[in-house]
């Protein structure tokens, strides 16, 4: 029943505010709910429970809810803690509050029951009522002028083709396993390679996997930042949590099969993507694209898995270490880019702009703003003490796991050596962006910027302090995945 409530709870909150309750008030309280719902449910699964009934007789499809393992759980942490922030972020438009905060309110409903569901046919469904309101809030409330409409539909094109592309591999996958019943799916007997193709363009497009990944920079920009931080920071972990779930499971000798393509892929996340990101000129934008860059690192840690086994847990009941690695660095990316966003939202509003090359000196005016987001910066640059530090050494880490060093460099462990370019280039873009904002002569739009307030600084806070927590103490999360 408490599962339920996690899902009910913003479905309720909705509702209230499309029949006048106020919008801000009741999506605070119903995230905040939420949030200590959440965190008892993931850390104490015995009292979470589970709920199923029979939907559909042929095909056999429940309405089923329950946290499968530490994986679900860690997911469903990130969901309720991002979903609160967010519900705190960003400047409403004036006579716009019903859209803006029901939207917040029905991706968080969706992200959460995706992660939480444990039939094929919900946890799709689930995200695809998440990716509505993202649609109609960067197409009617999105920056960008006339231009948001045209992100809008590009982004609808994309996620709907991958979304096809998804529902057509999950379909084969649950035939082929004889079950829409996600604790129940074994290795198809039949066109592994199929599947594990379907599912990494039908995943890879939602997770912005290269080359389907160009409507994500544009789309995180122009969106407003609840919608941002709720997208990257959740909604994005969707493909990689279910290509683990699903993919791994299913379609093992098919992901053994595809692994140097996925290898190339991801490494163009990384090398390519990486270099794209350097040369941005705004804030937002340079967000949006190391968002996609990063993608690549979990990437890298769902090859690593394939390359040694394609099985989520070893033989002794734990998770492997290349999937506890992508779990974790999905946790910390979802805090940190979520933490960025909300705090590129303060910037525009405090300035007028996110130029980098207007900005500059912020951090004499608004020094609060500026350790924030220089807490975020090194964080996005795996800074050791922070949680993305945590999450990819052990990435890098998996991707020696198991290698015999008397014998030659496999392609796990050559991406894996290129790959490690990739934290040279973000340091690169980061560092440059909070020198160009924070410091040096202080810019125009800079000078009468005010420091960011109580209330404003409260959802970056709580950012802030779990990056920290779980970066000192990772085994807080990566014991549920034991």
């Amino acid at each position: 029943m408490l599962l339920a409530l996690l899902i009910l709870i913003p479905l309720a909150a909705t509702i209230a505010i499309l029949v006048g309750s106020p919008a801000r008030l009741t999506t605070i309280a119903a995230t905040a709910l939420n949030l200590i719902l959440g965190v008892y449910a993931a850390l104490c699964p015995d009292c979470a429970g589970t709920l199923s009934f029979l939907v559909l007789a042929k095909p056999e499809i429940h309405f089923s809810l329950g946290l499968i393992d530490g994986m679900s759980s860690v997911m469903l942490i990130l969901s309720v803690i991002v979903a609160f922030a967010a519900s705190l972020s960003g400047t409403c438009p004036q006579g716009k509050e019903k859209l803006w905060f029901s939207s917040i309110l029905l991706i968080t409903t969706g992200a959460i029951g995706a992660f939480i569901s444990t039939d094929l046919f919900f946890f799709y469904a689930f995200h695809e009522l998440a990716l509505i309101p993202t649609f109609l809030m960067i197409g009617i409330l999105g920056k960008g002028g006339c231009e948001r409409k045209e992100i809008a539909w590009k982004t609808t094109i994309y996620l709907a083709f991958g979304s096809i592309v998804l529902l057509a591999g999950l379909l084969l996958a649950a035939t082929q396993s004889g079950t829409f019943d996600l604790t129940k799916l074994g290795a198809a007997q039949e066109h592994q390679n199929a599947i594990a193709l379907l599912l990494i363009i039908g995943f890879g497009t939602l997770v912005s996997l290269f080359p389907f990944h160009s409507w994500a920079a544009p789309a995180y920009a122009s969106a407003p930042a609840p919608i941002a931080m709720l997208h990257a920071g959740v909604l994005k972990k969707f493909g990689l949590y279910g290509l683990i779930r699903v993919g791994l499971l299913v379609a093992p000798d098919g992901m053994k099969h595809w692994l140097n393509l996925l290898l190339v892929l991801l490494l163009c996340n990384i090398i390519w993507v990486g270099f794209v990101t350097i040369n941005q000129k705004r804030l937002d934008t340079m967000l949006g694209n190391s968002s996609v860059m990063h993608m690549g690192y979990i990437f890298l840690a769902i090859a690593a898995a394939i390359g040694s086994d394609p099985n989520i847990y070893t033989p002794a009941g734990t998770m492997t270490l290349a999937v506890r690695a992508a779990v974790l660095l999905m946790f910390a990316h979802g805090i940190s880019i979520a933490l960025s966003f909300s705090l590129a939202d303060r910037i525009e509003a405090k300035t007028g702009t996110l130029e980098m090359n207007k900005l500059g000196g912020l951090g004499k005016t608004a020094p609060k703003l500026c350790f924030l987001f220089g807490l975020a910066v090194m964080a996005s640059i795996g800074l050791p003490g922070l949680a993305n530090f945590a999450g990819e050494i052990m990435v890098f880490f998996s991707g020696f796991a198991g290698w015999d060093s008397s014998q030659a460099l496999g392609p796990v462990q050559i991406a894996t050596i290129i790959a490690l370019w990739g934290v040279v280039m973000s340091a690169v873009y980061m560092l440059r962006a909070f020198r160009n904002t924070f410091q040096g002569p202080t810019e125009s739009k800079c000078e009468t910027a005010s420091d960011i307030t109580l209330l404003e600084k409260a959802p970056a806070a709580l950012l802030a302090v779990v990056l920290l927590v779980v970066g000192i103490y990772p085994n807080i999360l990566l014991h549920l995945l034991s």
